[in-house]
């Protein structure tokens, strides 16, 4: 059971990219609800679900820091190593070269996140099987918008379909990793806290300042809102539904 929800959360993902890449003229629209979706899961998701976590061990400020320090984390990481820059500031080449960086951290970062989607998965149905179900269901309603989330960032810094893909696959495969590991080891409530309120800050940062800017450059800004705002919505109902 565990294992072919497992191979359910790569379908889910998988199909979220290649919708992301069948439809790229619509990429704007696109980064508009996947900047959303980012912005719910972290808000409604992840930050939640570390607060319950850290019930007995941290108050819920402590978990909210932990959240800053993942948001200026990645902000140290995307400025001061990775060099993120603007077009006009540095070469062609050089701007290349930034992107590649940029979007292999974001992707990277997400598939990361995915690989403690399946961690939960399985931690959950070691509990229970009640609790391993919920765990899946809210893993799977947000899977589809990871695919979407992991292409588009390949593809908004630059990358091309193949580099997207690859990006894809390693972010459906991460989950079933993270299921098969559980099998390995345990994970205390209260670090499985800290890592989802740290994963929370990376993705306020890359909602906020990479998916939300790029979503309304040069296109209609009504409309790129309003799919921001639809994907708030849907993932919130989504993660409400699940719960």
């Amino acid at each position: 059971m565990v294992i072919l929800i497992a191979f359910a959360t790569f379908i889910s993902t998988l199909v979220g990219g290649l919708f992301a890449l069948r439809f790229k003229d619509k990429l704007h629209l696109v980064l508009g609800f996947s900047a959303g979706a980012l912005i719910s899961v972290a808000f409604f998701d992840l930050l939640p679900e570390a607060i319950n976590l850290a019930t007995g061990f941290y108050s819920p400020t402590t978990i909210i820091q932990f959240t800053a320090v993942g948001f200026l984390s990645y902000l140290v990481l995307d400025r001061l190593i990775f060099f993120h820059a603007h077009h006009e500031d540095v070469s062609h080449d050089h701007v290349s070269d930034i992107h590649e960086h940029s979007s292999e951290l974001g992707a990277g970062s997400l598939a990361i996140h995915s690989f403690f989607d399946g961690v939960a998965i399985g931690l959950g149905f070691q509990v229970s099987s009640a609790v391993g179900a919920v765990m899946a269901v809210a893993v799977l309603v947000h899977d589809f918008s990871d695919g979407i989330n992991t292409v588009n960032l390949i593809l908004r810094n630059d990358g091309g379909r193949r580099s997207a893909l690859k990006w894809l696959l390693l972010d459906a495969f991460t989950p079933i990793l993270g299921v098969l590991s559980t099998l390995l080891f345990t994970l205390s409530e209260h670090v499985l806290a800290i890592i989802l309120s740290i994963f929370a800050g990376f993705f306020l940062y890359i909602s906020a300042t990479d998916l939300i800017p790029e979503s309304h450059h040069a296109h209609p800004k009504l409309i790129t809102t309003v799919m921001t705002l639809l994907g708030v919505f849907v993932l919130y109902a989504a993660i409400q539904f699940a719960a």
